[in-house]
């Protein structure tokens, strides 16, 4: 326990004391403001209302894309690893969606969409492509011997995707996921600062710069990361678990 915490202490500490220098050194807190006018501008910050509200929508607007990218990855995933024309059809427009810049489809979005719907959709597409890589991975890297073995033993069909498929794809989908989540934040996040719904922390992103408000810039941006790292840590808890169960 106290190695652990002196993993997270340490750097902390060393990054933090960096940061004082640096803001000291420019001298102006318009272009680097220091830890302590951040950490000034957060504590104003998290006893408003607004404050908690806007976090919250974005992340369940980002959660919600999240899940919505992830299970059409899994299930684009197992059609194409299925079938021969459905990875014919399907396979050539992820590779697009992974290859077209975030902001075009914030754009294209904006015009068909309300505002408040537009980061949910762009965190699903983002996410969409990299969990139907990771997935079909997966599901490739199942082991031949294993699947003559279920064939030879007369398996279902469900239970051979049950004790096979499902354990081999899981380590890929894991790592998938885990890159998917950062993906969703970071496209979720640009198409809030873009489209700026009313409660967004993107939108208090934007209200920040446009008020030379840098404190308060700098500490939505660590509230940004704190919920993604928070989602992440829960992330891999929960697939840790459900490893466990499977074994």
């Amino acid at each position: 326990m106290k190695d652990k915490f002196l993993k997270v202490i340490v750097p902390l500490a060393f990054w933090l004391a960096l940061w004082a220098i640096a803001a000291a050194v420019v001298g102006k807190e318009l272009i680097l403001p220091a830890p302590a006018a951040v950490g000034r501008s957060l504590c104003a910050l998290v006893v408003t209302s607004d404050f908690w509200r806007s976090a919250l929508t974005s992340l369940l607007r980002v959660l919600a894309g999240f899940l919505m990218g992830t299970a059409g990855g899994v299930v684009l995933a197992a059609a194409t690893a299925a079938s021969v024309w459905a990875d014919r059809l399907f396979s050539p427009a992820l590779r697009a969606v992974r290859t077209v810049p975030v902001v075009s489809f914030i754009l294209l979005l904006f015009f068909s969409l309300p505002n408040t719907k537009v980061p949910a959709a762009v965190s699903a597409l983002m996410a969409l492509p990299v969990v139907w890589r990771a997935a079909r991975q997966g599901l490739a890297s199942a082991d031949p011997l294993l699947l003559e073995m279920a064939s030879a033993y007369r398996f279902s069909r469900w239970k051979t995707i049950r004790l096979i498929y499902i354990p081999a794809a899981l380590p890929a989908l894991a790592a998938g996921c885990e890159t998917a989540l950062g993906l969703a934040w970071k496209s979720g996040m640009a198409a809030e600062v873009l489209c700026q719904p009313k409660w967004a922390a993107g939108s208090r992103l934007q209200s920040a710069k446009a008020y030379l408000d840098t404190p308060g810039l700098i500490a939505w941006t660590v509230v940004i990361v704190a919920l993604s790292l928070a989602m992440e840590g829960l992330l891999r808890l929960l697939f840790r678990r459900w490893r466990g169960a499977k074994m």
